[in-house]
């Protein structure tokens, strides 16, 4: 005969906070416009994309005047990227026309969440005209709990 611990309401209630708070951040996070660089690590944050098919998640950034042999792009969680690179000359706001800030920027670097579950071992870079892809093999386990 098996015993079955319950689970009690405020460990319910709990999970439910966390949850709930884990999803006011990722929309928080995507509707919240931010600066598109940091002006004390002097980096900016490249353009990206990314496109879910039925076998791959593809992931598009936009690296200009970046150096091939500098490009790094590790996983740093099961479901996000980072990508740095350094690039070939700096960048001055001046070269947007922008006046009333001050600063040069020789690195892009970005963290990117991939939105669905994938094997980041089975990572495949592709690096032309200023353009990375990364393609990433989806996952297709699901876990299915038992009680």
């Amino acid at each position: 005969m098996s015993t079955k611990r319950k689970r009690s309401i405020f460990d319910i209630i709990s999970e439910y906070f966390e949850d709930l708070q884990e999803r006011t951040e990722r929309f928080r996070e995507a509707l919240i416009e931010k600066p598109s660089w940091n002006h004390r690590a002097c980096t900016m944050e490249p353009l990206r994309n990314i496109m879910v098919t039925p076998t791959e998640v593809i992931v598009t950034v936009d690296l200009p005047y970046a150096e091939e042999n500098t490009i790094r792009v590790k996983p740093i969680s099961r479901d996000t990227i980072e990508i740095l690179a350094k690039m070939k000359r700096k960048i001055r706001f001046d070269d947007f026309g922008i006046t009333h800030y001050e600063g040069e920027f020789e690195t892009l670097h970005c963290q990117t969440r991939v939105p669905v579950p994938v094997y980041m071992d089975k990572m495949e870079l592709r690096f032309k005209k200023g353009i990375l892809e990364i393609h990433l093999p989806r996952k297709h386990e699901y876990e299915i709990p038992i009680e």
